[in-house]
């Protein structure tokens, strides 16, 4: 397996900086190199070539992601690269109490990587704010049995080729 993931952050008050912080290091205590990069001013060299990715968006507004993410989204739309050799997770921060635009900001990375031809590993993992759990703590949870679908996928694919 490709022994590292880059965590692409898009956050508008620092709590998806915490929680991609927060996986990069549980992560690397599973023994996966991991790198977090804030969404701003990123081009499409950072998905030009194969990879895994994890995207950590909170939701912003009217369901949409955040400030930081929002050129590198439309570029995405804008160029439509290629991104079939590229793998993904999603973190979606959100509060269930806004049910139409509930984690919608990482539901739109999800659904705009897969038409790009990106395959994603596992669920979406999607935190609620209104449930009263600290959005890092179960995201470290959930990270540890994505990486280790990713394990299986990746050495499937590889058995495959």
């Amino acid at each position: 397996m490709e022994e590292q993931v880059t965590l692409l952050v898009g956050t508008m008050t620092g709590t998806a900086d915490l929680v991609a912080e927060e996986v990069r290091d549980t992560l690397e205590g599973e023994g996966v190199e991991a790198k977090v990069f804030a969404m701003d001013r990123l081009d499409l060299a950072i998905v030009g070539k194969p990879g895994l990715f994890l995207i950590c968006s909170s939701t912003y507004g009217q369901g949409d992601v955040p400030d930081n993410a929002r050129d590198f989204f439309a570029l995405l739309e804008r160029v439509r690269p290629d991104l079939s050799k590229l793998s993904y997770g999603v973190i979606a921060l959100g509060d269930r109490t806004y049910a139409q635009t509930y984690c919608q900001g990482g539901l739109r990375f999800d659904a705009l990587l897969t038409a790009l031809g990106a395959h994603r590993i596992g669920e979406v993992f999607r935190h609620d704010a209104s449930a009263g759990t600290v959005p890092e703590e179960v995201a470290c949870a959930w990270v540890k049995g994505w990486i280790g679908e990713c394990r299986r996928f990746l050495a499937e694919r590889d058995q495959a080729a």
